[in-house]
């Protein structure tokens, strides 16, 4: 501690406004670099004059994200008081002892995980999945989402001409053929002297991005898991028929309907896809919503946003994270203290104001939450189907896997999607068998 916040903390004590009495610590808070996590260092400066705590921030740009924060784990390093680590990570971060298990520091502060959204505690939180054994508190909620160049939607001359080539009025669409006939019409389409291309997807091989886009689609068309939760019995659910459905859909959507070069792209070149008006449609994650909107050039008025299309199920892929306290920090007293702070529903309020998306019942479930914001109520809606990638502690191999067989069909050409379901069953089995759990 240096000598400057020793004088803050006994000023802070010696005037009777210290809310502990333990001196002041410089926590540090680790999360990827995006919008939220700059939400997040204004939000914390209410905690660092409230606890005479100084916070730092260690972002990470979401390509190296993981790579980084797993080795810092796994090391047992001591960078990290708190982790907003991502949703997959949960299982290894319990079973091997990287987060401080929450259950009694939540008993004694009545924190309840009934406060907060049931399928952010289910996936943020829970290790095994959905028993009460927490690891970390609800911290960002977030799906893959749309948003579309609304005021191209609502052009009279685009209009007729959609209805003439469809014979369907052109709107946000309810299913995910919809939103193939709609990508289909806008691509290559010249709008105010320039080409459009349909839609902007996720194609990233080298971390998660291509099976973040395709689960999308796999999802409500019904792709499972397993047949049984629980169960590792991978065979008729991950290569079932409307598996590999779901796969065709997004391999034919990728082919038809992207801007060209479009082999290696994820969150970056679809926002920029967009934002440089090439797209009519575009995926992301709800959490760069606020930032579309508020972009000069194609938010405001010239943005819309809807939910993932349902096909036979309605569904979105999962994203955002929970915030854990590391095992290995020398200051969990202090990092709990925020954790205490951050779940005050005026604190969440504030978060949901500044542009994070909080998982408390109170946020969502106020009558003006919908209201407040144009995405508010697709975000509602994400979150009440959302599905995630295994969170198992040997989640980076089942990525991998899913990653090499998802490029490999639909970027690379390689075989059909029945083969490449196979392979992913197979490698998956061979994972879980090294694992003793088949």
């Amino acid at each position: 501690m240096n000598h400057k916040h020793l004088i803050a903390a006994t000023m802070l004590v010696g005037s009777g406004l210290a809310t502990t009495p333990s001196f002041a610590d410089d926590l540090t808070l680790c999360w990827a670099a995006w919008d939220p996590a700059n939400a997040l260092v204004e939000l914390s400066k209410e905690f660092e004059a409230e606890s005479g705590h100084n916070m730092s921030f260690e972002f990470v740009p979401w390509p190296n994200f993981a790579d980084r924060m797993l080795n810092e784990l796994n090391s047992g390093g001591k960078l990290c008081d708190l982790l907003i680590g991502d949703s997959q990570w949960i299982g290894g971060g319990a079973e091997n002892g990287h987060y401080v298990k929450l259950n009694d520091f939540f008993d004694k502060e009545s924190i309840s995980m009934d406060d907060f959204a049931p399928a952010t505690v289910y996936a943020y939180s829970t290790w095994p999945k959905g028993t009460p054994n927490y690891y970390a508190l609800p911290a960002m909620g977030d799906a893959n989402g749309w948003f579309y160049r609304k005021d191209w939607f609502e052009n009279p001359d685009i209009r007729a001409a959609y209805k003439e080539a469809t014979g369907n009025e052109l709107g946000e669409p309810k299913t995910q053929l919809e939103l193939m006939e709609i990508a289909k019409f806008f691509q290559n389409r010249e709008i105010d002297g320039k080409k459009v291309y349909g839609s902007a997807i996720f194609t990233e091989r080298g971390s998660e991005g291509i099976t973040m886009g395709a689960t999308g689609a796999l999802y409500t068309f019904g792709f499972k898991y397993e047949n049984t939760p629980g169960s590792y019995d991978m065979d008729g659910a991950v290569n079932s028929a409307d598996a590999i459905a779901g796969l065709e859909f997004y391999k034919e959507l990728y082919k038809c309907c992207t801007p060209p070069g479009y082999t290696n792209s994820y969150m970056e070149q679809t926002l920029d896809a967009f934002k440089s008006g090439q797209a009519a449609m575009a995926m992301n994650w709800f959490a760069f919503f606020p930032g579309l909107y508020a972009d000069p050039d194609t938010g405001g008025d010239k943005i819309g946003f809807f939910v993932n299309p349902a096909q036979k199920v309605a569904a979105s892929t999962l994203g955002g994270q929970g915030i854990s306290v590391v095992q290995y920090s020398d200051k969990q007293d202090a990092a709990l203290e925020y954790i205490k702070w951050f779940a005050q529903p005026e604190v969440q309020s504030q978060w949901w104001a500044l542009g994070g998306y909080s998982a408390h019942n109170s946020v969502l479930q106020d009558p003006g939450f919908v209201d407040s914001q144009p995405f508010a109520g697709d975000f509602l809606e994400a979150m009440n189907n959302v599905q995630d990638f295994w969170q198992e502690p040997t989640y980076a191999e089942l990525l991998l896997a899913m990653q090499k067989r998802l490029h490999d069909y639909i970027v690379a050409d390689q075989g059909t999607a029945e083969e490449a379901l196979n392979k992913l069953k197979d490698d998956w089995t061979e994972v879980f068998e090294d694992e003793g759990k088949l």
